[in-house]
Order: structure tokens, then sequence, then C-alpha cells
């Protein structure tokens, strides 16, 4: 009877684990960290789904306060040897030691080198990388996490998000892996870069210059400012969405066939910034001309 009631518990919480949500936040860590994971896996051979749920499971998508305060995505305590910085967090004991990094491209690469150095998880290296079922059941067969259902949180996180679609993945974008090299723990961090419609932004932040954004991503300041359509000592409103390549002539294939219904406030430049496409095409696309005064409703085609 008690196994009975052990397998329905055991039951239910996958149940309810698979009725969880897609997550904004949860993708913006994929697209922010993707290419790091792959770089990853071609070095260690860890699948870059594999790597990427773990680092979504165990940071929350990188809010954790481990993770913010010491750039820890995976959890990883101070044992086998470790001499570098630490900080102290209840976890499975009052004041457990965790592993302090420099920036999330230390606490990845750290992770790869803590699996593929320890015995206990040898065998899973023999699994081929677009086996992550394989992988996620072997770790928690391997004794890496005590939640009964470790394995199917991996797998469900990696069919949510396709993040298996990264374990065939021949290059990955250079860019984005060396600027997790970057971020700072404390004080002021760099911007956080995101990926859409085929290009990269940020989101300015109060005091923001073209010039100081220019020296932060090493691109021209003039290159940038022209990317995004302004003159170079314009400024920054906090919170604007800055382009860091020159921005395409339509939104993304997703939005064929749909429309963008203008908002109290908007502007054909703020809207054109917000997908990512040139002003001049945007009013091209919908047979306009730069003296339309737009009207909140007006539907506007977006590719």
């Amino acid at each position: 009877m008690r196994k009975f009631i052990v397998f329905i518990a055991f039951f239910l919480s996958v149940s309810a684990f698979s009725q969880i949500r897609w997550n904004q936040a949860y993708q913006q860590y994929v697209d922010q960290y993707k290419d790091i994971a792959i770089e990853q896996m071609q070095r260690y051979r860890i699948p870059a789904s594999i790597t990427l749920a773990q680092g979504l499971l165990e940071s929350g998508a990188g809010r954790s306060e481990l993770t913010r305060t010491s750039n820890n995505h995976f959890g990883i305590k101070c044992n086998n040897g470790w001499t570098g910085p630490r900080t102290y967090h209840d976890d499975d004991a009052r004041n457990d030691c965790f592993r302090v990094y420099s920036n999330a491209y230390e606490s990845y690469e750290d992770h790869s080198k803590f699996l593929a150095a320890n015995q206990r998880y040898r065998s899973l290296f023999n699994l081929k990388t677009t086996d992550y079922k394989g992988w996620a059941r072997g770790l928690k067969a391997a004794g890496y996490a005590t939640n009964p259902i470790y394995a199917e949180k991996l797998i469900e996180i990696i069919q949510m998000y396709k993040l298996y679609q990264y374990d065939s993945a021949k290059g990955y974008d250079h860019f984005m892996a060396q600027r997790t090299k970057d971020q700072e723990v404390g004080g002021a961090s760099l911007h956080s870069i995101k990926i859409f419609n085929k290009n990269y932004y940020m989101i300015a932040r109060r005091g923001d210059t073209f010039k100081s954004i220019g020296e932060e991503v090493g691109i021209s300041y003039r290159k940038i400012a022209k990317y995004n359509e302004r003159h170079r000592k314009d400024k920054l409103e906090e919170g604007e969405i800055i382009w860091l390549k020159k921005k395409q002539r339509k939104a993304p294939k997703d939005y064929k066939g749909r429309l963008h219904y203008v908002r109290d406030g908007e502007s054909m430049y703020t809207i054109a910034q917000k997908y990512g496409i040139r002003l001049k095409n945007l009013y091209k696309m919908n047979h306009l001309t730069p003296d339309y005064q737009i009207r909140v409703g007006d539907g506007l085609r977006l590719r």
C-alpha cells in the first residue's frame, strides 16, 4: 500500500510539473546563453540542451540570488578542492558553501569541468550529444540532484523551449559567447544583450550615450547611432531599445499577416525600433509618407 501511495505522489508531482507554461524570462535566458552552451558542448561533449536546462533550473533563469550575486548558474558547491571565492547560503544544510565566479563564462566552464572530471558521470560521455533524455536520466541516476523528478524536469524544459535543436549545432555566435566573459558581479554590471530579428539589441539605462555604449561593446558609436537612425549626439532615454547592427527591412516571419495596433505614446520610430525594422521600410510597407500622423488604433503591417 505504501508503494502505491508513493507512486501516486510521484505521478502527481510529474503531472503538476508538466502543466508549466512557456515563460518569457526562460526564453530570454536561452537566447543569452545558448551560444556558450554550444561552445561548451563542442569542447566537452556535454549536450548544449542539458547545460541550458540545468542552468535554467538551477538559476531560476538567472534570477536566483546565488546567480545574481555570485554568477553561479548551476548551484555548484565548494567541494572537490575548490580554492576560489565562496559564499554561503542555506541549502541542504545551513550556511552551505557555494562557489563564486567573476562572470557567467567561468560558471559554465566550471560546470563542464565538474562533469567531465567526476568519475561518477564518466559513463554519460559514451552517449551521443543528441541523446538529451539519456543524459538527463543519467545525471539523476549518478546523484547530481536529490529531486526525484529532476530528469523529468530537465526533459520537459528541453522540449518546451526546443533546446534539443542546439545539440546538432555546428557553430555558434562568437560575439554572444564572448559577452558572457564580461558580466561583472556587484557595482554597475554591463548591459544584457539580446537577439531579435537577426540582430543584437540592449535596453538603454539612465545616463547612457551612444559613445558609452560603443565603448562597452567595441563598436563605433557613430555606427550605432546610424543603425538606430539617430544623430550620434542624441540623448538616450532610459528604456530605449538600441540596436547594434543595421536593422532589417521587415519583422521576423512569425509576424506575417499580423498587424501592430498603435498604442498611446507610440510613434512610427518607436514601433520600428520595437521590431528592429528600418523606419523607411515601415512607412513603405504601409504605403505611408513621413508626414503621416499615426493614430491610436491604426493597424500597421510589419512585413
